[in-house]
């Protein structure tokens, strides 16, 4: 392909609009495939719903998990920091009863001590001891978390600096927050799995979602990484991304 023609399509590509936390768009058309991971989040937060009365969901996005689950308490909350995904998870959540409050991970929660029997969080930042405060004895805290080797080989591709504030960001790091906090650990696990970028629209599609991987990321800036990129697709057929994924399952006791 000529390279003017193809730096043209990819400009209209980035036209596409991204809201919530839904990359449909790439993931159902089949442009980007996740590996499996050795646990599903899905299917041990499921196991526990039948047990509880209240929960919360923290950094829901658009509320596309949170809304799939079922059937869920009648205490159930959900909190996103993300401005433009507040009004996205309040449309789709609050008509099936669920409040959502805006707050980020890190911020002092709006919830009274002991509140909830279940706390979730999928790649949501979160301070350990603020999550304890609003879990009652007995309460579970389940999260997965994406590390901080996560996704850096893009970062390299295309000639980009490493974000080196989150490296330390793994699964013991976590682990020692949530015990020096109080809770007692149940499980914990980390992988690194690959993700398949099949084209590079899917590329530029997927950094624009998660800005805080390469902050400085257009099209004009890494024309020439993403070129060489396009190029070892055509050879190879894809290009495998390493993600760095940890669990943690943790316990008021």
């Amino acid at each position: 392909m000529d390279r003017q023609k193809w730096f043209d399509w990819l400009l209209e590509e980035a036209k596409v609009p991204f809201e919530g936390w839904d990359f449909s768009y790439v993931g159902k058309t089949g442009r980007l495939k996740e590996a499996p991971l050795s646990w599903n989040y899905t299917g041990l937060v499921m196991r526990k719903l039948p047990e509880i009365g209240s929960l919360l969901d923290m950094g829901t996005g658009g509320g596309e998990f949170l809304s799939m689950l079922k059937p869920l308490p009648a205490q159930t909350y959900a909190t996103e920091g993300y401005k433009p995904n507040v009004a996205v998870a309040k449309g789709r959540l609050e008509p099936l009863g669920i409040t959502v409050v805006e707050a980020d991970g890190e911020d002092a929660l709006p919830f009274a001590e002991e509140f909830f029997d279940l706390i979730i969080n999928r790649h949501e930042s979160f301070d350990a001891a603020e999550v304890f405060r609003i879990a009652k004895t007995g309460a579970s805290f389940l999260t997965q978390q994406v590390g901080g080797e996560n996704d850096l080989l893009l970062n390299r591709l295309l000639g980009a600096p490493i974000p080196e504030e989150y490296l330390h960001w793994n699964a013991d790091y976590a682990v020692k927050q949530l015990k020096e906090a109080g809770f007692a650990i149940e499980d914990c696990r980390e992988e690194m799995v690959p993700t398949r970028f099949y084209d590079v629209g899917a590329v530029v599609y997927y950094l624009r979602a998660v800005p805080w991987q390469i902050p400085d990321f257009s099209l004009e800036n890494y024309a020439d990484g993403l070129w060489e990129m396009h190029c070892r697709m055509e050879k190879d057929g894809y290009i495998d991304i390493p993600s760095h994924r940890f669990l943690v399952a943790a316990v008021r006791q």
